[in-house]
């Protein structure tokens, strides 16, 4: 998904704390595609047998990131209607980002949602990875972007009259990825992985370069948000743009 420009660091989380602030201190008004998407409509997504083993050889790796893409796919295209399957652009060095980064140079792995699929650029910390859990968390989420991509929730999201300047950019942003972690966890739960504590996961294979801008609010609303998504297994749990500010802080 392509990177907002830098978000002004903000105390929001106290802020919106304060008694006084009404529960959604920036509603989205006007804004079906984000409010109610047909996306949020559809069933369960069901789970699908993928047996996929992620090796530690450049070539198995590459395998293992494409199998999991294409059991994505045979997930979300038994419930989600006009479905397009995510196509997924394998680099080894994405410089500074292609087209979906903006000018951000990235040393280690990443997986971006890109376009109507998924870059992702594979360098030894995921190749040589032991556990895939959290490389599965990013991979999940970055298909969390492509269906917001393919659902017209990025487009609406990017035509928002947004303060630039102000809390409810930065608000916004967080529906906006929180929505991806959610619907990683949609995907996670299709895939049928299971983990005893995601909270240390779920920021664990993000790019360190990018992390700084805070682009999903609170690490506990990440992983409410991510729970949301894994135990009621359908996008309808994930309409961040409806949820009250303190939810998306």
């Amino acid at each position: 998904m392509k990177v907002r420009a830098i978000i002004i660091a903000a105390g929001v989380a106290a802020s919106l704390s304060a008694l006084s602030l009404p529960a959604h201190a920036y509603p989205v008004k006007g804004a079906p595609e984000l409010t109610h998407n047909e996306l949020y409509k559809q069933p369960k997504t069901p789970k699908v047998s993928c047996k996929v083993t992620k090796g530690r050889t450049k070539s198995s790796t590459k395998k293992y990131v494409t199998k999991v893409v294409d059991c994505l796919n045979k997930a979300w295209a038994k419930t989600t209607k006009e479905f397009t399957p995510a196509t997924v652009e394998i680099t080894y060095d994405a410089g500074r980002g292609g087209y979906c980064l903006t000018g951000q140079k990235i040393a280690e792995s990443f997986a971006t949602a890109c376009m109507r699929g998924i870059q992702v650029q594979l360098k030894n910390d995921w190749i040589k990875a032991k556990d895939d859990t959290a490389i599965l968390i990013e991979l999940t989420r970055a298909y969390g972007g492509f269906l917001q991509n393919l659902k017209g929730i990025s487009e609406a999201y990017w035509a928002l009259p947004h303060n630039q300047e102000g809390d409810e950019l930065e608000e916004q942003t967080h529906r906006f990825y929180l929505q991806a972690d959610c619907l990683g966890g949609v995907s996670m739960r299709s895939l049928g992985r299971t983990a005893k504590n995601w909270k240390p996961l779920l920021d664990a294979e993000s790019p360190k370069e990018l992390k700084r801008f805070r682009w999903h609010g609170k690490p506990a609303n990440r992983l409410y948000w991510f729970t949301q998504g894994y135990t009621k297994a359908r996008p309808g749990a994930c309409n961040t743009w409806k949820a009250p500010s303190p939810k998306v802080a």
